[in-house]
């Protein structure tokens, strides 16, 4: 019998024995051919304990139809298509019916009722459904595009809730959209973004975070932490932590587009008028970020960094930085390549 884990048990009439009496409900990996790929997937099947080992398994339909829906979700995840539960978070998120949100992505009234329960998607549909997933301007391009399938006051009825999505998560997506502009011509994994692709959550949580350990963290202080933790990082795991990419300035290190960060959706900050009547922008923690995207190392290494800036005070960890030798060797404009950066002096 292939090793399995018991989830629960349950009690009930056993069609295997035909007496009431506790049925194991167990899990355990199985293996099925789906669109020629031999796909590996968690199958749910009950046990009988009073039954003989050649017949003991039984499959309710229900649970059944659940695993098959669990190996097509296997097989998407091995394609890297989008899962049932994604398409169903997809529609959710815009507060429609499937079949409203078939008919608003032009398609049958019963395709997305089918994605979300056994039919898998193709390329093609899979990028239509992509392009709405965080983007509520291309569901509204959709929506008029495909206004003829909805009475008037079901297309003003989703209208609406597209652009209440617009109001939040639009900004978002267009906000990223900046940075990702910045970013497009370095998509490969080099020694400029430490071998890692450029990650928000990580970027929205590492900011956050270390927002929450520094009262009153300016912009300018923010980038030179942001900076050490990804130089950090890849002196200890040969990675960058955020894929972020620095260049050279006065100050020491800048990443592409470091502005344009702090515009990030989950990026908190406020503005304070100085004596002098010029505004400093501060970064505040936010409640909106996911931590959890901060393996164990990640936050070691921030927690070092933050520390380090505490213990010198902010003008010595600024001249501390300009005279990292990666940095001082660095011409001004230039990238600052992490594969140069063999020991970072602050922390010898």
């Amino acid at each position: 019998m292939t090793e399995s884990k018991l989830l629960k048990k349950v009690f009930m009439t056993c069609p295997i024995c035909g007496k009431q009496h506790e049925v194991e409900e167990r899990l355990r990996w199985e293996e099925m051919p789906i669109k020629g790929v031999m796909t590996r997937y968690q199958e749910i099947y009950y046990y009988c304990v009073n039954a003989s080992d050649d017949e003991c398994e039984f499959v309710p339909g229900g649970v059944m139809n659940k695993n098959l829906l669990n190996a097509r979700d296997a097989y998407r995840k091995a394609a890297g298509l989008l899962t049932s539960s994604e398409i169903r978070e997809i529609r959710e998120s815009y507060g429609l019916s499937q079949q409203d949100f078939a008919r608003l992505l032009g398609l049958g009234d019963v395709t997305i009722t089918r994605y979300e329960t056994k039919a898998i998607q193709d390329e093609v549909y899979d990028t239509l459904l992509r392009l709405v997933k965080d983007n509520p301007l291309q569901a509204l391009e959709l929506l008029n595009k495909n206004s003829s399938k909805f009475s008037r006051d079901k297309y003003q009825e989703i209208r609406n809730r597209i652009l209440e999505k617009i109001d939040g998560r639009g900004k978002e997506y267009l906000s990223r959209q900046v940075v990702e502009a910045y970013y497009a011509v370095y998509d490969k994994s080099t020694e400029l973004n430490g071998f890692t692709s450029l990650n928000f959550n990580k970027i929205e949580a590492a900011i956050s975070y270390m927002a929450n350990k520094l009262k009153d963290l300016i912009q300018i202080n923010l980038m030179e932490l942001l900076w050490y933790s990804d130089a950090l990082s890849y002196t200890r795991r040969q990675k960058a932590m955020t894929g972020l990419i620095y260049r050279k300035n006065a100050s020491g290190a800048l990443p592409i587009a470091y502005r344009e960060l702090l515009n990030l959706p989950n990026i908190k900050v406020k503005e304070t008028v100085e004596k002098d009547k010029s505004v400093q922008t501060i970064i505040i923690p936010s409640n909106e970020v996911d931590y959890f995207v901060l393996d164990e190392e990640d936050t070691k290494i921030i927690d070092m960094v933050v520390d380090k800036f505490v213990a010198l005070k902010p003008h010595r960890f600024s001249d501390y930085m300009k005279d990292e030798p990666v940095i001082k060797e660095t011409r001004a404009g230039d990238f600052i390549p992490f594969s140069k950066v063999k020991t970072i002096r602050i922390f010898q």
